[in-house]
């Protein structure tokens, strides 16, 4: 009886023994699985969120992850597209990603309202933001809008960009017949509108791509130049890991050198990940964007505090925030060295 009894506690003993083996063996596995989420060959896996749909116009980090400098920096980078459902600054300040890209004028607003984000490169240091007529209409100047029924996307850099270039032609408001707009082009191709807000580097190139001549008013022609895509973090992922920013920064900045020499490669990085993009498009975006890179004024993606001055203090003129922060917390450029 006693034999059978230990031969009994033996054999519970012993699946006991081979069930903890097996715990501690799924455990292993999943510590590698883990590991494996975070990054693979031990590479910190990061997070880029970005400010608009795949495309040519976020090059750059598309080069960086194709040709390896995020892995030679240690990193194992996640591109997610942006939008409206997913805004840059909010993913990013939740603290679930660690980077994103939005337009400069979005981080001063962010941080007015306590968003303690920071800018580390400004990518368009030239705005690519213009206005546009088809060139039938004869409309070449802020000053013939007036009177005119214009497209205007409201909220952002394009309306913040445009009120600034109604400011400075010293064109009220009311003297232009606004109509909300979005993306569908058909207003300004069906002549509903006469005027169209959008970036050189994609809207003028669709409709140019359709056989149509354009007029540009471009910002810069009334004193106007906001950085748009400018690449941003927390202050926290900063302090938590200022060596990782500085590697995502300067791999992320060694991607966009890349593509600037290499723009049609570049271009065609951005198809694989991108859904029905054509690559005639993509190159003639990533070629329209290098001058707005601004590649001569080195290193690549710097920034000025004179030009962050100008953009808050346009954002408090035009009523966009309430007051004027200090400057200084709201770039750096210490990672692009």
């Amino acid at each position: 009886m006693w034999n059978k009894s230990r031969t009994k506690a033996l054999i519970l003993l012993t699946s006991l023994m081979l069930l903890l083996t097996a715990c501690g063996n799924n455990t292993g596995a999943g510590k590698a699985e883990g590991q494996g989420a975070e990054g693979s060959g031990g590479l910190k896996k990061v997070v880029l969120r970005l400010k608009w749909i795949h495309q040519a116009q976020f090059a750059g980090f598309y080069t960086a992850v194709e040709k390896g400098f995020y892995k030679e920096a240690g990193l194992d980078v996640e591109i997610r597209p942006g939008g409206s459902d997913f805004p840059a600054v909010q993913m990013v300040a939740s603290g679930s990603e660690e980077f994103g890209v939005t337009g400069a004028d979005q981080v001063v607003i962010a941080r007015e309202k306590g968003v303690p984000v920071k800018a580390l490169s400004a990518i368009y240091r030239k705005t690519p933001f213009v206005m546009f007529t088809l060139k039938e209409s004869g409309i070449k100047t802020m000053e013939d809008l007036v009177g005119q029924k214009v497209g205007i996307k409201l909220g952002g850099n394009e309306e913040l960009t445009f009120r600034a270039m109604e400011k400075s032609a010293g064109i009220e408001p009311s003297q232009i017949e606004e109509m909300p707009v979005k993306y569908d082009l058909s207003p300004l191709l069906t002549g509903q509108v006469k005027a169209w807000p959008g970036y050189v580097i994609n809207e003028v190139l669709a409709v140019e791509e359709q056989g149509k001549e354009v007029n540009i008013i471009d910002p810069n022609d009334y004193g106007i130049n906001f950085y748009a895509d400018t690449l941003f973090t927390t202050e926290s992922v900063i302090k938590k890991d200022p060596e990782m920013v500085a590697s995502f920064v300067q791999a992320s900045m060694q991607g966009w050198d890349y593509a600037v020499k290499h723009p049609e490669e570049a271009a065609e990085f951005g198809l694989k990940y991108g859904e029905k993009l054509d690559l005639k498009h993509e190159v003639n975006m990533m070629k329209a964007s290098i001058p707005l890179l601004d590649p001569e004024k080195l290193p690549l993606g710097s920034m000025d505090e004179a030009a962050w001055e100008t953009l808050q203090k346009n954002l408090v003129e035009l009523g966009f925030v309430k007051k004027e922060q200090d400057t200084g917390g709201m770039f750096t450029n210490e990672f692009l060295k």
